[in-house]
């Protein structure tokens, strides 16, 4: 599964400190591919800022219902108002961020056949339609599904494309019991097919591996988002439904080490799921960088995809961008040509009003 042109090593100078000083002296604005990464050239023209796909937002309709619970949990949010997204965004040498909601503040509110599941959705597909008018070429969204309600869900996909003409949907790897390659899901992806819909997945914890004894929980995230694929890779969904393009974050978390084992040991009985093969499927899905700045985690990701399925992701603000940033700045896998694939050309194609 390897990509030989995507391991090509690439002559990086920048170091992690300069590489952040020109972020930050940039600003979204005036960023120029140099160094196998994006720094400030003065005297030549301006290239167009990075586009975060992975960036999260705290609607305000959430903070009200689920605040409580939340703090319960013991997860402490961050302030968050869209200025302070600006500001990082800003200093990062972002130019538009794609908006999603925390997981740990919405938790299984997307889980419920409810009203209220349908309305908090509702809600906050609207917050973020307004960020994005608000801010025009700023913010971008990814619209809410309370998937394991399909009536409610096909509501929502009609009104979030055709209303509020959201960039994509986002959806969470597992809802309780059930990981989005359940067929259960499908009337959904049927529609999302029919729409060639950009789908971004976030990881949550299914219910079957909460609080388990003697762990931190930490890594399960990671597990949840191959959970999610290894889903779709068996249950066909992925074949079934080629027109939605799948966006997974943290460059795939535990899935991109273990993706050679699900090549090699995906049992025959299944083949008429993945009628053009497993390593065809995986090779089309999309992944972005967050908490994946260094050499392990983006080497592993070389090796299933290749860099057109790449994207900047941050996870801001509930991390801080050097997180990931200062991870980039060291990494030497990557050609110039590369970065500028990575950081914007290849969210360009998915989203064709952000391109320059």
């Amino acid at each position: 599964m390897s990509n030989k042109d995507a391991r090509t090593p690439c002559n990086c100078s920048t170091s992690r400190r300069n590489f952040l000083k020109s972020l930050g002296a940039a600003g979204a604005g005036s960023l120029l591919p140099t160094g196998g990464l994006f720094a400030q050239a003065g005297g030549r023209r301006s290239a167009p800022g990075r586009i975060d796909v992975h960036h999260h937002m705290y609607p305000p309709v959430y903070l009200k219902a689920k605040g409580d619970e939340m703090r319960a949990s013991g997860y402490s949010a961050r302030p968050w108002t869209p200025a302070t997204s600006l500001e990082m965004m800003e200093k990062a040498g972002v130019a538009t961020a794609m908006l999603s909601p925390v997981q740990r503040l919405v938790m299984d509110t997307m889980s419920d056949r409810s009203e209220q599941a349908r309305s908090l959705a509702r809600q906050n597909n609207e917050y973020g339609a307004q960020l994005a008018r608000d801010y025009p070429g700023r913010f971008g969204h990814f619209a809410s599904l309370p998937l394991p309600d399909q009536d409610g869900s096909l509501t929502e996909i009609a009104y979030a494309f055709d209303t509020l003409k959201a960039d994509g949907i986002a959806l969470w790897t597992s809802y309780l019991d059930k990981w989005v390659g359940d067929p259960a899901f499908w009337p959904a992806f049927e529609e999302l097919n029919r729409r060639n819909a950009v789908v971004f997945y976030h990881p949550a914890v299914s219910s079957c591996c909460r609080n388990l004894p003697g762990q931190s929980g930490i890594i399960e995230y990671n597990f949840d988002t191959a959970r999610a694929i290894d889903s779709m890779l068996w249950n066909g969904t992925l074949a079934k439904f080629p027109n939605v393009r799948h966006i997974f974050t943290h460059a795939g978390g535990a899935f991109s080490v273990l993706a050679a084992r699900i090549v090699d040991d995906f049992p025959k009985n299944r083949a008429d799921k993945v009628p053009n093969g497993v390593e065809y499927e995986i090779k089309r899905l999309y992944f972005d960088t967050a908490h994946a700045g260094k050499a392990p985690a983006l080497d592993a990701l070389k090796g299933i995809v290749p860099v057109s399925q790449m994207l900047y992701g941050s996870d801001a603000p509930i991390r801080n961008y050097e997180l990931t940033d200062s991870g980039l700045a060291e990494y030497r896998g990557f050609s110039d040509t590369d970065w500028k694939a990575i950081h914007r050309g290849n969210a360009e194609r998915l989203f064709p009003r952000l391109k320059a």
